[in-house]
Order: C-alpha cells, then sequence, then structure tokens
C-alpha cells in the first residue's frame, strides 16, 4: 500500500474521529457519563489506573490529558484532587461531547482542540502530570516526533503517565477464523487502514474517512520517550485487556500475552 504522508493520515484520522463521534452517543456508555458527572466524586478509571495515578500524585496538580476524546477521564481526574485539567483532542465533534459532560459536572476542566503536532502555546511548560490512555499512541505516525510535543507540555519534573493497550496484541486479529494464530509482524511499518466509523464495539457498515492506525514497538516508545528528554522511572505489563471487548478472549490463558502496560516518564 501506499504509505500516507504523516499530515494526510492525522488530517484523515480528525475526519474519522468527527465522523464516527454520533455513534458513540449511541452507546449505553455515554447515558452512564451523562448521568455519573453530576457527583463530585465521578470516576470512570479502572483501579489500575487509579492506583498508578495515585503514586504519582495528581492532588493539587495541574494535569493535561492528550487525546481526551469525550472528556469522561479527564473529569475523572477532579475524583483524585487534581487542581485544574486541559483536555486536549483534535476531533472538535468529541470535544462537543466533553462540553456536554462538562456542563453537567460540578468541576470545570478546560477542552481545547488541538493536533498534537502543533500545541497551543499557552500549553506549554504548564503541568504537572500528563495523561495518555488507551488508543492514542498509535493513530501518530512519528512516536518520537509526539513524545517531543508531549514532553513540552511538562513542567520540569513533571511527569507522563501512559496507559495503553500492548503492542504484542497488534500481532494478532481476534476476528480471525484463528484468533490464537500471529496475523502481522511485531515490526510491521505500515498502519492498518479502516474505511469504517470507529467504534469500540462492532461495526458499523457505512463509509467514513480512512483513519490509519500505526503498529509501535515498545523499542520505538521508549526510544521516542528518552529521545524527548522523559526519564521512564516505571513500566508496568499486566495481562487484562483494556481495549475492545474482542480483545477479552486474550485473557486468563495458560501462556498469557502481556495485554496492556503502565508506563510513567519524568521530564529532566
Amino acid at each position: 500500500m501506499d504509505m500516507p504522508t504523516k499530515e494526510k493520515a492525522i488530517a484523515s484520522n480528525r475526519d474519522a474521529w468527527n465522523d464516527s463521534a454520533r455513534h458513540h452517543k449511541d452507546s449505553p456508555e455515554w447515558q452512564a457519563h451523562l448521568n455519573g458527572v453530576v457527583q463530585a466524586d465521578f470516576s470512570c478509571l479502572d483501579d489500575t489506573l487509579t492506583g498508578l495515578l495515585e503514586q504519582v500524585g495528581v492532588d493539587g496538580k495541574d494535569v493535561v490529558q492528550l487525546g481526551c476524546n469525550n472528556g469522561r477521564e479527564s473529569l475523572s481526574l477532579f475524583a483524585l484532587g487534581a487542581r485544574s485539567v486541559v483536555g486536549v483532542d483534535q476531533s472538535e465533534a468529541f470535544l462537543d461531547q466533553a462540553r456536554e459532560l462538562a456542563a453537567r459536572s460540578p468541576h470545570a476542566p478546560q477542552f481545547i482542540e488541538a493536533d498534537i503536532h502543533h500545541l497551543p502555546h499557552e500549553l506549554q511548560g504548564r503541568f504537572d502530570v500528563a495523561l495518555i490512555t488507551i488508543g492514542v499512541l498509535n493513530w501518530m505516525p512519528d512516536i518520537g516526533e509526539f513524545f517531543r510535543h508531549v514532553a513540552q507540555t511538562l513542567k520540569p519534573g513533571g511527569s507522563l503517565v501512559v496507559y495503553e493497550t500492548h503492542p504484542f496484541l497488534e500481532m494478532f486479529d481476534p476476528e480471525a477464523a484463528d484468533p490464537y494464530r500471529l496475523a502481522s509482524s511485531y515490526f510491521r511499518s505500515e498502519p492498518f487502514v479502516q474505511n469504517e466509523p470507529i467504534v469500540y464495539e462492532g461495526k458499523v457498515e457505512q463509509p467514513s474517512a480512512s483513519s490509519y492506525w500505526f503498529v509501535h514497538t515498545l523499542g520505538a516508545i521508549f526510544s521516542g520517550a528518552l529521545d524527548a528528554g522523559l526519564q521512564i522511572s516505571h513500566f508496568k505489563e499486566y495481562p487484562h485487556s483494556n481495549r475492545e471487548e474482542l480483545y477479552d478472549r486474550y485473557q486468563e490463558q495458560k501462556a498469557q500475552l502481556p495485554l496492556c502496560f503502565t508506563w510513567v516518564a519524568v521530564k529532566a
């Protein structure tokens, strides 16, 4: 396949997410979030991420979530005592949902529409903690460049917290006839391309802007962060899945894959 330019991939991914936003509002989770965010202690974060953020320390801190989607996780940071929260995403449609949730919340996060590669100057050197959760790293064509921009948002000594799917999972296709057979190289260089709306469960059979999902090895992730001046202080792999339900089949196996990881890096 022809590799898209970085700019084309980023722009097409933005269009694909904007196309997909309305489908996410059709899910039971959306109604649950609408009802839940009215509580001051609302949180949709699981125990793994909650424990790590408590360990890093969010209480009284300024936090940015890069790739905040509909803002549900950004709003959850207030339950951990965050002083201020900024959510950044390049999808205007999902930020509309984030603001809808925030309007029902007692908290007041700020949501900013921006491509991570062109962040507003006002975000530079501003935050104690930056958060990246499932489904952000793989939308980035150049993981090293991505981390350079992320690092710029942190104060000296600030921490980047990542909770992501494990790149080993990209070698498997959970919908294949044999979902346990290796389907793709760990070192795959070309992105996976999807031309249907991006939804977390099932499929929506209609055309959409193309989305490009890039595979990054753990080595590329570590090297990209180190080259950006980030010092890795924590890395842990887990046997549970934090992505779509399709991947739950890979849990609780006798020969268990690592399914997700947490990772903390500190700005020098």
